[in-house]
C-alpha cells in the first residue's frame, strides 16, 4: 500500500471560473482519475463550481479527488479585471495550496493568466507548472488574411515578450495549445518551444435525452429554418451584432427563420439585448426569436442543435478556440462564425460552414441571406467535419492534462 502511494501522481488543478468549459472539463478530469489507479487530484474553484462538482463523486471517488472552495477573497482577487492582479493572485493562490496539499504539480486550466508572473520566473516551491493556453494570435498572420489594429498590434507584441520569457522559466513544465498551429511557431520562434504542445478539444459525448423535458417545442417548426447561438452569451459572441444583423434581413428572408439564443446572459449586455428584442419585435414582427437565458444542461443544447439548420458564433475578433465548432461538427450541422483567427482557419480548412466578417452586421444578414436562400448543408463538408473532431475525446484530453501522452486511437 505504502509502494502505491508513493508511485501516484498528485496534481492540484485551479479553475476561478465558474462558467464556460470549467464544469464540463473537470468532469472529465474526475472521470479519469476515478477510472485509474495512478492519480490523485484536488481541484481548487469558487464554491458554486465544487457543489456543481460534488455529485461527480461517485463510487468512492472521493478517496481520489478532494474538492477545495476558493474563499470569496482568493475568488475576488482570480477574478479581477486586470489582468495583472489576477495572474499574480492566481500564482499566489497556487503555491499556498500546492503547499498544503503537497501535490507534485499545478496545473491552471487557463494559463494565459499566468503569463507575466511566470515570465518573471516565479515559481511554486519544488512542484511544476503547467497549463492549458487558450488565446495565442502572436502567429495569426499565418493563419490567413490579419491586418491587426493597433491594439491588437500592441497585444501581439506583448504577448510575443512573455511567451518567450514563460517558456524560460524553469518551473514551467508544458503549455498545452488548444490551437493546433501555434505548438509548431513556438517550435521555430522561442527557445524551449518545445514546452508547447497540441491538446485536442474534447468533443462533448452526446447526451442521453430519456427524462429531458422539451422546454422548446415552438423553434424551428413550421419549416423555419432554425439559427442556434448558445453558451454563456457576452459581448465578445456577438449576440448584439447577431440582433442587428436580424433587423437588416429582409421581410421574406425573415420569416424563414427561427432564432434561438439559448445561455445565461451576461448582466453587462442584458438590458441592451432586451431592447433590441424589442425593437425586433416591432420592425420584423414575421421574425421567430426567443431568448433563453438559463444555463443549460447538455442534452437540451443537443436537442437544440438537433433542431437546428445552423449553429451559429458570430465572434466578434475572437482569439482561441471554441468548443462551439465541435459541438456543431459532431451533429452534421454547419457554423456561421468569424473569418479572424483559428475559428476562420479552422471553418475553411475543414469545411465546417461559412466564415465571414461577423463584426459587420451588413455581412452577418447577407451570410444568413444567403443560407436560407442557398441552403445550409451546401456549405459543409461532412467528411472535413469527421476529420475534424477525430480522436478529440475526453478520454484523450484528461490523459494529457495529467501528464500522460495521447491515448493510441483504435
Amino acid at each position: 500500500m505504502l509502494s502505491q502511494l508513493a508511485h501516484e501522481e498528485k496534481i492540484l488543478v485551479l479553475e476561478p471560473d465558474a462558467e464556460g468549459h470549467a464544469q464540463e472539463w473537470l468532469r472529465y478530469l474526475i472521470d479519469f482519475v476515478s477510472a485509474g489507479d495512478r492519480h490523485r487530484m484536488e481541484i481548487v474553484g469558487p464554491t458554486a463550481l465544487c457543489d456543481a462538482l460534488r455529485p461527480a463523486l461517485v463510487n468512492g471517488a472521493h478517496r481520489r479527488i478532494v474538492l477545495s472552495p476558493l474563499s470569496p477573497a482568493e475568488h475576488r482577487m482570480c477574478t479581477h479585471r486586470k489582468l495583472a492582479v489576477s495572474g499574480f493572485a492566481r500564482w499566489w493562490v497556487m503555491r499556498r495550496y500546492l503547499k498544503r496539499s503537497g501535490a507534485h504539480t499545478g496545473f491552471f486550466l487557463s494559463i494565459d493568466h499566468l503569463s507575466l508572473p511566470l515570465a518573471f520566473g516565479l515559481g511554486v516551491g519544488r512542484a511544476r507548472m503547467s497549463g492549458i493556453l487558450f488565446r495565442p494570435s502572436v502567429h495569426y498572420g499565418v493563419l490567413g488574411s490579419y491586418n491587426p489594429t493597433r491594439g491588437e498590434w500592441l497585444r501581439d507584441l506583448r504577448k510575443a515578450l512573455l511567451y518567450r520569457l514563460m517558456l524560460r522559466n524553469p518551473a514551467l513544465h508544458q503549455v498545452l495549445s488548444l490551437d493546433p498551429y501555434f505548438p509548431g511557431y513556438a517550435m521555430s520562434h522561442y527557445g524551449r518551444g518545445e514546452k508547447v504542445r497540441v491538446l485536442p478539444d474534447p468533443v462533448h459525448a452526446v447526451s442521453d435525452p430519456a427524462g429531458t423535458v422539451d422546454r422548446f417545442a415552438g423553434y424551428a417548426t413550421g419549416g423555419r429554418v432554425g439559427l442556434l447561438l448558445f453558451g454563456y452569451l457576452t459581448r465578445r459572441k456577438g449576440p448584439v451584432e447577431l440582433l442587428e444583423a436580424l433587423r437588416r434581413l429582409r421581410p421574406q428572408t425573415a420569416a424563414r427563420v427561427a432564432v434561438m439564443l439559448a445561455g445565461r446572459v451576461d448582466p453587462e449586455i442584458r438590458a441592451e439585448l432586451q431592447t433590441r428584442r424589442h425593437l425586433l419585435a416591432q420592425t420584423r414582427p414575421e421574425l421567430w426569436l426567443q431568448i433563453a437565458d438559463r444555463r443549460l444542461d447538455s442534452a437540451e443544447i443537443d436537442s437544440l442543435i438537433d433542431r437546428s439548420s445552423v449553429v451559429l458564433a458570430p465572434y466578434q475578433r475572437f482569439v482561441g478556440s471554441s468548443g462551439v465548432l465541435l459541438w456543431a461538427a459532431r451533429a452534421g450541422r454547419p457554423v456561421l462564425t468569424q473569418d479572424f483567427g483559428l475559428l476562420g482557419r479552422l471553418t475553411r480548412d475543414y469545411g465546417l460552414g461559412l466564415a465571414t466578417d461577423s463584426s459587420d452586421p451588413g455581412c452577418l444578414a447577407f451570410a444568413i441571406e444567403r443560407i436560407v436562400e442557398g441552403g445550409a448543408q451546401a456549405l459543409f463538408d461532412p467528411a472535413g467535419a469527421q476529420r475534424f473532431i477525430a480522436a478529440r475525446t475526453p478520454a484523450q484530453f484528461a490523459a494529457m492534462v495529467m501528464g500522460g501522452e495521447p491515448i493510441a486511437s483504435t
